[in-house]
């Protein structure tokens, strides 16, 4: 089959201007790769050089998302792709607002009953006013973010307001949120199929931006079997996804604590695709190669929520 004119003219969205630019970059130009050899016609498209305008004037059918962070993975671009009518891979414009934004996200889980860390949420009206209801440690990061950045463990009192100030730097509203002591899992969900779940084992439990994506200190068990909480994180899991309304691919973030509680963290609407990502490792376990799964996510491009 001629994918190029299966396809037509591909633009694959990466970069932008968001504090993940760099990893969007390695997941943009890893996927371009992919499907050039696959044989589309795939194109760079850097939103923080070009005018998003050319994505029409110069005859782009469809759109790969690679965009990691504010104004790429929150509805902004998905809006103006919606405008322009050019089908895109990932969430619509409403499910990628509210993913993003992790408070929002667990009032809807919690509401449903899926179990999340009781947490507290500050914004600029009550940064002043702000009294600490948690027991330590806790966690606090920025509402709206992603990679680790502007988060902060927090263990004794003297951390927390450099904590919170340091959160508030990257975003108008922080999270407080009870630190589950235990393991960290993902997994992987998408359009209702679920792949296999990955256990994440960062050094000291410490899996931010470095260790996420340029060291090889943290390891990875996938397939990792939970014996008897399998089938009950699976059904969290996808209740989780069904709610916030996600298509396509999409990773969720979970923990396991010390009496065998889960917790569910947040969710990732456009998982990255870097030589450390999370998705493409469980498409892995699964015998999906890299390449198919670039494909699939072509093939998922659509308008619409």
């Amino acid at each position: 089959m001629d994918l190029k004119q299966k396809y037509g003219k591909v633009a694959v969205l990466m970069g932008g201007d968001s504090l993940e630019r760099e990893v969007s970059l390695i997941s943009g130009n890893a996927v371009l790769a992919s499907l050039i050899k696959n044989g589309v016609d795939a194109n760079a498209f850097d939103p923080a050089t070009r005018p998003i305008q050319d994505l029409s004037t110069n005859g782009f059918v469809r759109a790969v998302l690679m965009t990691h962070g504010s104004r790429g993975e929150d509805g902004m671009l998905q809006g103006v792709l919606e405008y322009l009518r050019i089908p895109y891979s990932g969430s619509g414009v409403m499910a990628s607002a509210i993913a993003m934004n992790k408070y929002r996200t667990k009032l809807i889980w919690q509401g449903l009953g899926i179990p999340v860390a009781k947490s507290q949420y500050i914004n600029k009206k009550t940064r002043s006013s702000f009294k600490l209801e948690l027991s330590l440690p806790v966690v606090v990061k920025p509402v709206d973010g992603g990679s680790t950045i502007g988060l902060t463990f927090v263990t004794n009192s003297e951390q927390l307001t450099d904590a919170i100030n340091l959160a508030f730097t990257y975003d108008e509203a922080v999270l407080v949120e009870k630190m589950i002591i235990g393991s960290e899992y993902t997994i992987t969900i998408c359009d209702g199929v679920v792949y296999p779940i990955i256990q994440i084992v960062a050094p000291e439990g410490n899996y931010d931006y470095q260790n996420k994506y340029f060291t090889d200190v943290t390891k990875y068990i996938c397939p990792i079997d939970l014996g008897e909480l399998q089938l009950v994180v699976e059904g969290y899991a996808i209740k989780a996804y069904d709610a916030i309304g996600v298509r396509g691919i999409a990773r969720i973030d979970f923990m396991i604590n010390e009496k065998n509680e889960v917790f569910f963290l947040e969710i990732n609407t456009l998982p990255g695709m870097t030589s450390h990502s999370l998705a493409p490792m469980a498409y892995s376990a699964k015998g999906i190669t890299f390449d198919a799964l670039c494909l699939e996510i072509l093939d998922g491009a659509r308008l619409g929520n």
